[in-house]
């Protein structure tokens, strides 16, 4: 049975992670790091994914063997959790890629949904929710909303590093859903940014900041 909050131990991804929270990692080398990040999760975050046997050929003789036998859709917050996607895409280039925009209200503090462009009913059985950071929760229980609107049955989160507020806000909405971290932080500051964390995750992979 999956944790519910499974944050990795990994030594290669661990190593990673303190490149990445660097304050002087160029944004080449975070966005590279993101992509290691990421796949190393997917990679634990996929034990359980539904396989079904087929026959292929070799060049000796034909051998019994498995492949994927479920829909994965990944879902990126936008914009830090494109990063993620791509990455993923490497892995599981079959798998449909569906953007949800949302930003924060500086005021409130709220997502605010402006882009969604889900179908009436989701084409994936297994929905990937990613975003590098789970600061407040706000924007990853909102997503997750929308996807079991759409009927998606199966949903875990993939983030790079959360706070302990995101991850009980997530639990709070959402118990149903696993969470696979890299890491879970001290808090949140007074301007909701995880502490330590790396800053902000979407300026520091374009060089926006």
């Amino acid at each position: 049975m999956t944790e519910p909050v499974h944050v990795s131990r990994h030594p290669l991804l661990l190593t990673r992670l303190a490149q990445l929270r660097h304050r002087d990692t160029p944004s080449p080398v975070f966005r590279r790091l993101v992509r290691e990040l990421s796949q190393l999760l997917f990679y634990e975050a996929t034990t359980d994914l539904v396989l079904q046997e087929i026959t292929v050929p070799t060049p000796l003789a034909t051998c019994s063997a498995h492949e994927l036998a479920e829909p994965i859709g990944l879902v990126p917050i936008l914009r830090a959790g494109l990063g993620m996607a791509e990455a993923i895409l490497e892995l599981v280039p079959s798998a449909g890629v569906w953007h949800l925009g949302m930003y924060r209200d500086h005021a409130t503090s709220q997502p605010v949904l402006y882009y969604n462009p889900l179908p009436a009913k989701a084409p994936f059985d297994v929905a990937m929710v990613v975003d590098p950071m789970l600061a407040t929760g706000g924007s990853a229980v909102a997503c997750i909303n929308e996807l079991k609107k759409k009927g998606v049955g199966r949903i875990k989160f993939l983030g790079l590093i959360a706070a302990p507020e995101g991850v009980a806000v997530m639990r709070k909405h959402h118990p149903d859903v696993p969470l696979f971290l890299a890491a879970v932080d001290s808090h949140l500051n007074e301007k909701n940014y995880i502490v330590p964390g790396l800053g902000d995750a979407g300026d520091r992979q374009f060089g926006t900041a």
